[in-house]
């Protein structure tokens, strides 16, 4: 799949519909840094009128995980990817138009250059920033990824 924001944007509606549904769309990507944006609106929104924390989770994720995706496609190899864990803090309500930035390709380059000399799997932490429209930070979220180059 060619890393474009409208292909995995089509690859969201395919393969994670509850995101896609909820508004989460890929803004920008490139080899270090992918930008996810989603709209508050009625149907994301928490019983206090501001967007659901699963909601910006997903878009969090996806701003790490496409950046995982993109750098095992570049390396050619064949490489398994799974979250392992993850945490949040909400430091004000999400209302308006929220970006999410995870600027860590360069992990993802690391590991997967370890991953594939050594053989061993690998874990690493992402994070993704999301902001308000203002640029005030609204959540910070963090991802541990975990790789491992498959054998045939």
């Amino acid at each position: 799949m060619e890393f474009t924001p409208s292909k995995l944007n089509m690859y969201l509606f395919a393969k994670l519909p509850s995101a896609y549904w909820s508004g989460v769309r890929v803004s920008s990507i490139d080899e270090n840094k992918c930008i996810v944006r989603v709209k508050h609106k009625w149907f994301n929104q928490n019983p206090f009128k501001s967007m659901y924390f699963a909601v910006q989770a997903m878009a969090a994720e996806l701003s790490t995980g496409a950046l995982v995706m993109l750098q095992i496609q570049k390396s050619k190899q064949k490489i398994s990817m799974l979250v392992a864990n993850n945490n949040g803090s909400y430091t004000k309500k999400a209302t308006g138009l929220i970006t999410f930035t995870c600027i860590d390709g360069k992990k993802v380059r690391e590991a997967i250059n370890q991953a594939v000399e050594t053989g061993e799997g690998q874990k690493f932490w992402m994070q993704s920033i999301g902001k308000d429209e203002v640029g005030d930070q609204v959540s910070e979220m963090n991802f541990e990824w975990t790789i491992k180059v498959k054998h045939s």
